[in-house]
């Protein structure tokens, strides 16, 4: 199994927190040494596992806003 590299550039924000403390995050993550991308997704309390997730480019996340700002 091929290993993945990642380091976690800037923690943005906790959305939530299960009772086995996993959290769901928003991020700066650098995957396998490439910049790092905007990342949502669920981690272990000590960050060494991780559950799928989304990674959002600069632009991506500025129209994520867009859209997120214009809802009622």
């Amino acid at each position: 199994m091929v290993e993945i590299k990642y380091e976690i550039t800037e923690k943005i924000a906790v959305l939530s927190q299960t009772s086995g403390g996993w959290t769901k995050e928003l991020n700066l993550v650098s995957w396998n040494d490439k910049p790092a991308k905007y990342d949502l997704r669920d981690w272990s309390p000590e960050h060494e596992k991780m559950g799928k997730g989304i990674t959002l480019s600069e632009e991506e996340m500025q129209e994520l806003k867009k859209v997120l700002g214009g809802m009622k």
